[in-house]
C-alpha cells in the first residue's frame, strides 16, 4: 500500500529554510557594513518573516534593532531591543548590544550638545538612562542639564525630581600616587590604585571625592519652581533638602537666594549668617550682606560688610564699587541742604562753607577705595568717578591723570 507525506509538510520546511536563509544574507550584509542593503532584503522579505517560528522572529526583531541603531533611529532600536529581554534565542547577544547601543545613544548626544541641539540630546540622554536606570544614572542628570540648555523647563524640572527622587549625588572618587621615578603625582583607574599599591615605584597614593551633585539639583529644581511662579513648591524642595542635610552649604544658600526672589530680605540676612558661621572667610557672603543692608537703608552696617568683604579679599572690585556708592549716597543730603542756603547771611554763608567742607570729605575719603579699584582693573566707571572728584576738589594733576585713563 503506498504511503503520502503531507505536501503541507514539504511546503513548511521549503518556507522556513526561505526564512532563514534571507535572514542570514541580511545578517552578514550587515556585518560587512551594508545596512541599506539587509534594511532592503528584509524588506523585500516582510511577508516570508510574517509566518516564521518565534526563535526566527527573535533573530529577525534583534537585526532590525540593530540597522535601527546604525540609523540612529534610537527610538525603534531600544524598542526592538527591549521586546527581546529574556528571549533565550538572543539572551547572550543581546547585553553587549546594549552596551554597545548606550554608547552609540550618548556619542550622538555629546554631538547634539556640540551642535547646540540641546533638545535632541536631551531625550537621547535620557534614553541611555533607561537602558540601565542603575549603572547609567548620571545620563539622567545630563539629561536634565541638556533640558536647562534647551529652554525647556519643565522636561527638566521633571528630569530633576526623578533625579531627587532616586537620591542621586553624583559623587565620583578620582585616584593618585606619586610615580617615583619621575616625580610626579599621576592618575589612575581604580584597579591601577589597588594594583600599585601592592608594587614598588609608587608612593603617596590618596583619593579625591568629588562633591555632592544633590544640593544643585535641588537648587535647580527650587529655582525652576520660582521662574514658573510657583514659590511654595521651591521652598518645599529646599526645606525638604535641608532637613536631610541642614548644615550644606549650598543649600542655605539656595533658601536665602529663594527669600531674595521674595523680598524677604530680613529672612536672606539670617541665612547668609549662618552661611557665615560654616564658612567665614567668604568674601561674597559678607558682600551680599551688605548689597540687603544697603538695600534696607543700614547704611553703616552695609558699609562695615563691604570692609568685611575687601579685608578678606582686596582683589574684590565689586565691593570697592559698593563701598565708594555707599560713601557717596551720603552727599545727597549734604548737597540738598546746600542748594537750600541762600547766602544772605554770614550764618548761611558759614554753614555752606561747612557742608561744602563735609563734601569734600566724603570725595577724600573714596579717593584711595578708587585708586585701589583702578589699580586692579582700570575699571571706567571708577575713572571717571575719580576724575570728577579731583575736579572738585581741585587736584589739577590727579584730573589730568585720570583723563589720560578714559577710554
Amino acid at each position: 500500500m503506498k504511503k503520502f507525506v503531507p505536501l503541507f509538510f514539504f511546503l513548511c520546511v521549503g518556507f522556513t529554510f526561505g526564512q532563514k536563509k534571507e535572514l542570514k544574507k541580511a545578517e552578514k550584509l550587515f556585518e560587512t557594513g551594508d545596512v541599506q542593503a539587509a534594511s532592503a532584503i528584509l524588506e523585500s522579505s516582510a511577508a516570508l518573516f510574517d509566518a516564521a517560528d518565534d526563535k526566527v522572529k527573535a533573530s529577525l526583531t534583534f537585526l532590525e534593532g540593530k540597522i535601527a541603531q546604525s540609523n540612529e533611529d534610537f527610538e525603534t532600536a531600544y524598542s526592538k531591543f527591549e521586546s527581546l529581554k529574556g528571549n533565550s534565542t538572543v539572551s547572550s547577544q543581546l547585553p553587549q548590544q546594549m552596551t554597545a547601543f548606550s554608547a552609540a545613544v550618548v556619542n550622538s548626544a555629546i554631538a547634539d550638545n556640540e551642535a547646540g541641539a540641546f533638545a535632541a540630546s536631551a531625550s537621547k540622554l535620557y534614553l541611555a538612562y533607561n537602558v540601565d536606570k542603575e549603572t547609567n544614572k548620571d545620563y539622567l542628570y545630563y539629561a536634565a542639564s541638556s533640558a536647562v540648555n534647551a529652554n525647556d523647563y519643565t522636561l527638566a524640572l521633571e528630569y530633576y525630581n526623578e533625579l531627587k527622587d532616586i537620591k542621586y549625588d553624583g559623587i565620583t572618587t578620582k585616584y593618585f600616587a606619586t610615580d617615583d621615578a619621575q616625580g610626579a603625582e599621576i592618575e589612575l583607574s581604580q584597579t591601577e590604585y589597588e594594583l600599585y599599591k601592592k608594587t614598588k615605584g609608587y608612593s603617596n597614593f590618596r583619593e579625591e571625592t568629588s562633591p555632592s551633585k544633590y544640593p544643585e539639583i535641588v537648587k535647580n529644581i527650587a529655582l525652576i519652581y520660582a521662574q514658573q511662579g510657583d514659590n511654595e513648591k521651591a521652598m518645599e524642595a529646599v526645606k525638604a533638602a535641608r532637613a536631610e542635610t541642614p548644615n550644606d552649604l549650598n543649600l542655605i544658600l539656595t533658601e536665602a537666594n529663594l527669600y531674595i526672589e521674595l523680598g524677604e530680605k530680613e529672612r536672606f540676612q539670617d541665612l547668609i549668617k549662618e552661611a557665615i558661621a560654616q564658612d567665614p572667610n567668604n568674601a561674597i557672603l559678607y558682600f551680599n550682606l551688605g548689597v540687603v543692608n544697603g538695600d534696607m537703608g543700614n547704611a553703616d552696617q552695609a558699609r562695615t560688610y563691604y570692609e568685611k568683604a575687601i579685608e578678606i579679599d582686596s582683589n574684590y572690585e565689586a565691593a570697592y564699587l559698593n563701598l565708594v556708592a555707599n560713601i557717596l549716597q551720603r552727599e545727597t543730603p549734604i548737597v540738598e541742604e546746600m542748594n537750600s542756603i541762600s547766602g544772605t547771611s554770614k550764618a548761611e554763608n558759614e554753614r555752606y562753607d561747612s557742608l561744602k567742607s563735609k563734601r569734600e570729605d566724603l570725595y577724600r575719603e573714596c579717593v584711595p577705595i578708587l585708586k585701589k579699584l583702578i589699580s586692579l582693573s582700570k575699571d571706567q566707571e571708577a575713572i571717571k568717578t575719580l576724575m570728577n572728584i579731583y575736579g572738585t576738589l581741585g587736584d589739577t594733576e590727579g584730573f589730568k591723570e585720570m583723563k589720560a585713563l578714559v577710554e
